[in-house]
């Protein structure tokens, strides 16, 4: 991420507000989460907040927030040697941004949070999976400097 080398001074995500992510904020993530994929995903996101609330008390899930609106967040988790990996890696679950705060770098600023409360926690690899489809946020990530990973993901259908 380039924003994370540039010398002190003003950066484009110093107008959003980022903290930590909670179960308050349940209806407006549903809210964001719906203007892009078009289903109200109550159920899976209450267990998600829970869950981020509950864990090992690293609070790595972020809440974005501009002129005092909720406008974005980010829900990641870390595992510590699962699937094989010898390292502790954090596994980027969620993220969504409103459509009214797009391109004001809320996605960069949480991102940018992630990864500095990251590297204090020693963690040096974040992991996302993206659908094909979703150009819009396979280009966010590949100018975020995530590239493919070296591991296959598969599926196995079950009717």
């Amino acid at each position: 991420m380039d924003e994370l080398d540039r010398e002190p001074g003003r950066l484009d995500t110093d107008e959003v507000n980022v903290r930590a992510l909670n179960p308050k904020d349940l209806d407006w993530v549903v809210s964001i989460d719906a203007q892009h994929s078009g289903r109200q995903r109550n159920e899976y996101f209450k267990l998600k907040l829970q869950e981020a609330e509950e864990s090992t008390g690293v609070r790595i899930s972020l809440a974005a927030e501009l002129d005092g609106e909720a406008c974005g967040f980010l829900i990641a988790r870390l595992y510590y040697g699962e699937f094989g990996l010898p390292e502790p890696v954090a596994i980027l679950d969620s993220i969504g941004v409103s459509r009214a705060s797009s391109g004001k770098h809320v996605g960069h600023a949480l991102l940018r949070q992630l990864v500095m409360n990251l590297r204090a926690l020693g963690i040096e690899t974040i992991q996302t999976q993206v659908e094909w489809t979703q150009l819009e946020l396979l280009r966010f990530f590949q100018h975020s400097g995530f590239s493919l990973a070296p591991r296959l993901c598969l599926e196995l259908k079950v009717h």
